[in-house]
């Protein structure tokens, strides 16, 4: 793609983020993080700071910086990539719930507890709504409410959200 398109097109932009969620997934952070950060920047000057691509960047870059337990950087990523999907999508659509998860995650490890059980419910609603109880994000968003209710010490509501994920 680079060759073909260019290095500074949107799609040779996909490519970096895609080989940046491998490393990500390898644990090969500081890779995934230069590359992540090469796609944010080309989708930022092609596509603007409002494109749902140039969410998606952030939203990405931002769970690299959970993963490697750097919170302070993933915050404002992750609250840049929910407003940027709130106005490109609205507060229905699945890839805002994407966001609204991704922040109750990161207040989750940061011990925000009552903050993340509000997005996290909200993005279970969102998810319920849009997609159906059958999808797979929905039983994610069961998953990580269980997971809070857990760490909350919440264990009867964790169990049975979780026996409802399961089935």
């Amino acid at each position: 793609r680079q060759i073909t398109l260019g290095g500074s097109h949107p799609a040779f932009a996909n490519s970096l983020n895609n080989l940046a969620s491998h490393y990500r997934d390898m644990g090969r952070y500081d890779e995934g993080e230069s590359l992540y950060k090469q796609s944010l920047e080309i989708r930022r000057v092609a596509l603007g700071k409002q494109h749902p691509a140039f969410a998606s960047s952030l939203n990405n870059l931002g769970s690299l910086y959970r993963d490697m337990g750097r919170d302070d950087e993933a915050l404002p990523l992750f609250k840049q990539s929910l407003e940027i999907r709130r106005v490109a999508h609205g507060e229905q659509h699945p890839e805002f719930a994407v966001s609204l998860n991704n922040l109750a995650l990161l207040y989750s490890d940061m011990g925000r507890h009552a903050e993340a059980e509000i997005l996290c419910k909200q993005s279970m609603e969102i998810w319920r709504v849009a997609l159906g109880e059958q999808h797979p994000d929905f039983a994610t968003s069961l998953n990580n409410l269980a997971a809070l209710y857990r760490a909350m010490g919440r264990h009867d509501e964790a169990a049975e959200l979780g026996s409802k994920a399961d089935s």
